[in-house]
């Protein structure tokens, strides 16, 4: 396969809502997408990175600067153009796993397509469709929680995820609990907004038999997970946390979770993602999906990555309607509260021209020339 361009095209996604974690709160998405092309090949990747540095180091602006700047010269350095080979250019660049992600999908997009296979049959998927669940932001107040709620369970979805901060979390729990009773797949996620001192206080989640505490403490406090797990009930899941395959396995040796959060975004790509799946597998630790927000592109790999065998919790791959009133794909829509896995070849969908064409806001060209 013989690429000579990469296209950094920058998209303007308005959100049918705004979406509050504790980290802050996102009206829109400013996306990053990458094309890989050439004479007879062409792939997308998607880049999960944020307008700020708040949920990662990584922001947008500077992921395009690192692809424009590094990642790409790295690329045009290469006589074989096989995600595998790419993944080993981009070694020596430190960091910067979104940014990677992002080229590396486009990558192995264009690869894939070019041989027929489709992603979720490359990486090893055993089901034709996903289970599905969704992310419930902070809200302003429990009435306004509890409509949500009740809103995304008659919509199908069959895991409820809640964002919790100090201040909203116990109560907030309690309430979706006493209302949607205990027959509700039911999980929190902190985004790091805890430290050790409250495991006293996150103890008093116990009793609501979630699924799981989602990243209570920060990401580099992979100690503190461990001795929260021996304070808690309920599982722990580390997301931030793990940014490898190496990070997961000491992770899970410390005893710092039970479960895993993969997103390949977060990890430089599908195939340390795969890695991860596998080191998980390996140690009877669950795994699932999380998500970032994606336009149809990014979800459409993820939705693949989802059908893996130890992907056996609900991931929060939801339908496009949960966050676009239109988005840059085919819709991913509900099906019995599941996504069908694509499969066409690549990632297995193509972005529409016009909806595409409507959300650009800019485009650039780097040639692969050397």
């Amino acid at each position: 396969m013989k690429l000579t361009g990469i296209e950094l095209r920058r998209v303007a996604m308005p959100l049918v809502a705004p979406f509050r974690t504790s980290f802050g709160v996102e009206y829109a998405r400013d996306v990053l997408l990458v094309r890989a092309y050439g004479p007879d090949a062409e792939g997308w990747g998607e880049c999960v990175a944020m307008d700020e540095p708040l949920y990662s180091s990584e922001y947008v602006e500077g992921a395009a600067d690192v692809i424009r700047r590094f990642l790409v010269p790295a690329l045009a350095g290469l006589d074989t153009m096989e995600a595998h080979t790419v993944e080993r250019a981009f070694a020596p660049i430190k960091g910067h796993p979104m940014a990677k992600a992002a080229v590396l999908t486009a990558v192995l997009d264009a690869q894939l397509r070019a041989s027929g296979m489709s992603l979720g049959s490359y990486l090893g998927a055993v089901r034709p469709a996903v289970p599905s669940g969704v992310s419930v932001g902070i809200m302003d107040s429990i009435p306004e929680l509890l409509d949500a709620v009740a809103g995304y369970l008659a919509e199908g979805y069959l895991r409820i995820k809640l964002k919790i901060e100090p201040g909203w979390d116990v109560e907030a729990v309690r309430a979706v609990r006493e209302r949607f009773g205990d027959d509700i797949l039911l999980q929190v996620d902190a985004n790091t907004a805890y430290t050790l001192a409250d495991a006293r206080h996150l103890a008093r989640l116990d009793p609501f038999d979630l699924l799981l505490i989602e990243q209570p403490l920060p990401e580099d406090d992979v100690r503190g997970h461990a001795e929260l797990a021996r304070v808690v009930r309920t599982p722990i899941c580390l997301d931030e946390s793990i940014i490898s395959a190496r990070a997961a396995a000491d992770a899970i040796a410390l005893g710092a979770c039970s479960i895993v959060n993969i997103k390949p975004g977060r990890v430089g790509g599908y195939l340390e993602a795969r890695r991860i799946h596998d080191v998980c597998a390996a140690n009877g630790v669950a795994v699932w999906a999380g998500g970032m927000l994606e336009t149809g592109l990014g979800r459409a790999a993820n939705v693949a990555l989802a059908a893996l065998p130890d992907f056996t919790l609900p991931g929060d791959t939801s339908a496009s309607s949960r966050y676009y009133a239109r988005d840059i794909t085919r819709p991913f829509v509900l099906e019995d509260g599941h996504l069908a896995v694509p499969t066409g070849p690549g990632i297995g969908v193509d972005p529409d021209p016009d909806a595409l064409a409507d959300a650009t806001t800019a485009t650039e060209v780097l040639s692969l020339a050397r």
